[in-house]
């Protein structure tokens, strides 16, 4: 059975995670303890709200450096991949773990894309990735987001929202998901399974 730490530092939707994890069969232990994130076989770094409450919350315990230095798959979850990046405009500006290249930004709407962005769209596979094995080009994948992370060589499946929204993303031992995996059916259950299945 495969055993996985989700960081709990008062910005992240905890609970939903914990419990679609343990229904593939996961050992979930939740923590904010800095040893406890270092020692982890694998980590979820979810998110909720504001990136600089949720920034300050890390620092506050003492979460930045062990997640900046863990070596073994990590996960960013929604607001948790943004966090995974150098910075954010939102609320004038917020250094962010600098773990990817990149700064970002907020959406911009117009009449047919309101902000945040909100509902089931479409991934579109830009390169395959052990995170999305067996997942379907085209399947579906629920956001809630008004910010969105620069589109880069980082970028393994993206949505469109008038932008490319770049929806899975990796960086040596990091991935992100932009959506929220714990919420989006089987195709999320598919990529929480395969983030499971990675070497520790």
């Amino acid at each position: 059975m495969s055993a996985v730490t989700v960081v709990s530092c008062g910005a992240g939707n905890v609970a939903s995670v914990q419990f679609a994890l343990e229904r593939l069969g996961a050992t979930v232990r939740l923590t904010a303890d800095p040893a406890e994130v270092a020692a982890a076989d694998r980590l979820i770094l979810p998110g909720v709200g504001a990136a600089g409450y949720a920034m300050a919350r890390l620092s506050e315990l003492g979460l930045v450096e062990p997640i900046r230095a863990f070596a073994r798959p990590l996960l960013g979850v929604c607001l948790g991949q943004q966090l995974l990046f150098e910075a954010s405009e939102e609320g004038g500006g917020v250094d962010m773990l600098g773990l990817i290249p990149g700064a970002v930004r907020r959406l911009e709407p117009d009449a047919d894309r309101p902000v945040p962005h909100m509902g089931w769209s479409k991934l579109a596979i830009t390169r395959p990735d052990p995170l999305l094995e067996g997942l379907n080009d085209g399947a579906y994948a629920f956001f809630v987001h008004s910010y969105v992370c620069p589109d880069g060589e980082a970028t393994l499946a993206s949505a469109d929202y008038g932008v490319p929204i770049p929806a899975v993303v990796r960086s040596a031992n990091r991935w992100g998901c932009q959506f929220h995996p714990e919420r989006s059916a089987a195709a999320g259950a598919r990529i929480l399974g395969n983030f499971l299945d990675l070497s520790a």
